[in-house]
């Protein structure tokens, strides 16, 4: 278990949005999960205004016996079923998940970090992974055949990764190609054009189009370490979909934002000229974090004029802007890192998921730790899994009964596994 679950208090975020919903981003997150199993879209928060593709998964109505148990059954049975399971399954929860959840989990951390728990437990039968519909197909690629991969509602999708389709992301390379011609000619330097890096919060069938292309995944941790090794490979980038990290890593490296034009998948050329792509260094996809985005400048000011001595952590999907007031901007297990080394208490203001931020807050009570934006506004797909789904996922494996599984297909795993393969390989900086 990792010592990221002890805490003194309880921060659950959802007691607080059930007490005082008029301080949440909708009211409707008070509401369980399973009111919006039938309703297309990502739930109600912090995405509330994206649109959800045709086609996204569904979740089937959650058997009544959960739906209406209370917290302390719910509990009593996830903890049952775990015992009798033993080393056959393994719970993965991401830093973002509810307190309810992410007590129950064998391994807390970020995408990174899960992606290396799921390697590491080749003997388990099942791998329940306490996140999104990304994260679990990740789970997949990397698991063995025989293990199934579990996640406890599939409506619990990201609406950042659904901003890249395959469909897009071919006919871009295909305008590139147009531009800098064919995209697999080397040059005096042994370089390619461009070469694909698509951040870990992308569909399987994105990775698989990485891997196929001589690309390579990134996360939040080692974002700087592939940048790296793509410009060993090639002249420029074409980073998707999440535009902040790619812009924010590349100019932290010193690359300047006129080389950085943006990509939008709705206008030709993604919206730059022949001149402007021939140019770049990075091309940036059209894509970001709804929770992320909602860190501002003005919140920064204001935490450093209620607190002089504030200690400002953003998460590198916030917007540049954000990241250039911060004082400094990492992953979110950078923040956890940053936090637990502070040696003297401190006041930190941190722009990232309420979840994260209310746990660190009861772990190091030594410290005031407060969020940078007041509405409390968790991660609207990560608050899919509630434990009501947790249990019964859990119960179907101890009666023998797999649902929920996630399978990647067998031609888009291929390529999608040297991918992470690369990503694995690429440590981050400590």
């Amino acid at each position: 278990m990792s010592t990221l679950t002890v805490r003194t208090t309880d921060p659950s975020v959802d007691r607080l949005i059930q007490a005082a919903p008029d301080d949440s981003c909708s009211t409707d997150l008070a509401a369980s999960p399973w009111t919006f199993d039938s309703v297309p879209g990502y739930g109600p928060g912090s995405s509330m205004g994206d649109v959800i593709p045709t086609g996204a998964p569904r979740q089937g109505e959650l058997p009544a016996e959960y739906r209406e148990a209370g917290d302390a059954e719910l509990d009593d049975r996830i903890r049952a079923a775990k015992a009798t399971l033993g080393d056959r399954a393994v719970v993965l929860g991401h830093f973002y998940q509810r307190e309810e959840v992410v007590q129950h989990a064998d391994y807390v951390g970020d995408s990174f970090q899960l992606a290396n728990a799921a390697l590491e437990h080749p003997n388990a039968e099942a791998i329940v992974f306490c996140g999104v519909h990304f994260m679990a197909e990740t789970a997949d690629l990397l698991s063995t055949p025989d293990q199934a991969v579990i996640l406890p509602n599939l409506a619990a999708g990201c609406s950042m990764a659904d901003m890249a389709d395959i469909d897009q992301v071919e006919d871009c390379w295909e305008q590139l190609a147009d531009v800098l011609g064919p995209l697999d000619a080397l040059d005096e330097s042994g370089r390619v054009p461009v070469i694909p890096v698509t951040y870990m919060n992308s569909s399987a069938a994105i990775k698989g189009f990485v891997g196929r292309h001589g690309g390579i995944v990134c996360t939040s941790s080692n974002a700087t370490t592939v940048l790296e090794w793509a410009f060993e490979r090639g002249q420029r980038v074409l980073f998707f979909p999440d535009q902040h990290l790619g812009r924010n890593t590349a100019k932290a490296m010193g690359v300047p934002l006129k080389q950085m034009p943006m990509w939008n998948p709705r206008q030709p050329m993604g919206g730059s000229s022949d001149t402007q792509i021939e140019d770049s260094k990075v091309i940036l996809w059209h894509g970001f974090c709804s929770v992320h985005r909602r860190f501002t400048v003005a919140q920064i000011d204001q935490a450093r004029a209620e607190h002089p001595d504030v200690r400002v952590i953003v998460h590198p999907e916030c917007p540049m802007e954000v990241v250039d007031a911060a004082d400094e901007a990492g992953s979110t297990d950078y923040i956890r890192r940053a936090i637990a080394g502070a040696d003297k208490p401190t006041t930190f203001a941190i722009g990232t998921e309420i979840n994260l931020v209310r746990r660190l807050a009861a772990q190091f009570p030594q410290h005031e730790i407060f969020c940078l934006d007041p509405v409390v506004c968790p991660c609207s797909t990560m608050y899919r899994i509630h434990p009501g789904y947790l249990a019964w996922v859990l119960e179907e494996l101890v009666a023998g009964r797999v649902v929920n599984q996630i399978s990647v297909a067998f031609d888009v795993a291929d390529p999608a596994r040297v991918a992470l393969e690369r990503m694995l390989a690429a440590k981050p900086r400590v």
